[in-house]
């Protein structure tokens, strides 16, 4: 059994590029804001459940550093909460690096999870290993996995807004768990988690885990393999997609995109039933009506879905210290003259396909 001792984190040196980038971005700004992004913001629209979720997923605010997160109690609470999973899972287990072999570093990443009420459901903290330190034919060979496409998510979005299907989101715990090592892989021990007496120690890891090259082949095939057991058909267009169709003209709709499911169809049964098959096989946790999907916020009603990147906006605005911005209609260099006939015309797509 693993003893953590709490430490002081150990931080990777920042990266200079992008320190320098964002702060080219932010430049010499002035302290008063003459564009407050709220005055561009408008939640009139929003319903009062939709609102409280749009409001609940900006108030808390994901840590940058390791020791950010171990000085809040609540992400502290879900790193450990994390390191007791793969404790309980034997990730790995601690041994002396052998001669001869490399180890790959390992960093946190930290997530907001929402309920189905559209509160904050909790704080998630996911160790990742540093895949890219990776050697091909060493440490690691195939590793493709498929991911759904944007426009399979689109197609999924409006195909259930045409036919009034409602959309159900459920989430695999440590999904990348369910995958087991082929390769002989070594990894540094988490950063501010250092087992008790064992300093010069390494993890040999036993099972997949985030970040590595290949854990997200693995993970997909086991989450193929247990998907269709249920009878789902796997799309050829697009091998995230997933269906089943009944005799009685009933059909169910999935798409996956890493642990992330979303569910639709007028199977309502059915969709049950797919839900216990998945209940059963691996640690899921049912989020109920979709409301947030790859940083696509989703409001379903009868009237339809609206989707929005709100959220995802205003966090690259953050970023790049633009929140303070001038908005435009059309984002681009307000000193670009345009003329007629400035270029060649792009050819006509049908005369070139015949």
């Amino acid at each position: 059994m693993i003893q953590v001792l709490f430490l002081s984190p150990i931080v990777d040196p920042p990266d200079p590029s992008v320190d320098l980038l964002i702060a080219l971005c932010k430049g010499n700004r002035s302290t008063s804001n003459p564009h407050p992004i709220y005055n561009f913001l408008s939640y009139h629209r929003l319903s009062p459940l939709h609102h409280a979720f749009v409001s609940a997923v900006s108030t808390i605010s994901i840590p940058k550093t390791v020791k950010e997160a171990l000085s809040h109690p609540g992400w502290r609470q879900a790193m450990i909460d994390e390191m007791n999973a793969l404790e309980s899972s034997s990730t790995w287990k601690l041994v002396p690096l052998p001669h001869g072999k490399s180890k790959v570093g390992c960093r946190w990443v930290f997530a907001i999870k929402v309920g189905p009420d559209g509160q904050v459901d909790r704080l998630k903290a996911r160790l990742v290993a540093k895949g890219y330190t990776q050697i091909y034919g060493l440490d690691y060979s195939h590793t493709f996995s498929p991911v759904a496409k944007m426009a399979s998510v689109r197609f999924f979005l409006s195909m259930a807004a045409m036919n009034h299907w409602p959309l159900y989101q459920l989430d695999i715990k440590n999904a990348f768990l369910h995958g087991d090592s082929e390769e002989e892989i070594y990894m540094e021990q988490p950063p501010g988690f250092i087992a008790q007496g064992e300093y010069g120690l390494v993890c040999k890891l036993q099972k997949s885990l985030y970040g590595l090259k290949q854990s997200p082949r693995a993970w997909f095939g086991k989450f193929s393999k247990v998907i269709q057991q249920f009878g789902m058909i796997r799309s050829e267009t697009d091998h995230s997609v997933f269906f089943k169709r009944s005799s009685l003209n009933q059909v169910i709709y999935l798409v996956v995109y890493v642990d992330d499911i979303v569910i639709t169809g007028n199977d309502q049964e059915g969709i049950k039933d797919l839900k216990q098959h998945l209940f059963s096989n691996f640690q899921t946790k049912d989020l109920g009506r979709l409301r947030y999907f790859l940083g696509i916020e989703v409001a379903q009603s009868q009237e339809g879905i609206a989707i929005s990147q709100r959220k995802y906006v205003l966090d690259i605005l953050e970023e790049t210290g633009m929140l303070d911005c001038k908005p435009v209609d059309t984002p681009m260099d307000p000193n670009v003259k345009l003329l007629q006939n400035q270029a060649d015309l792009y050819p006509d797509q049908a005369d070139t396909e015949g």
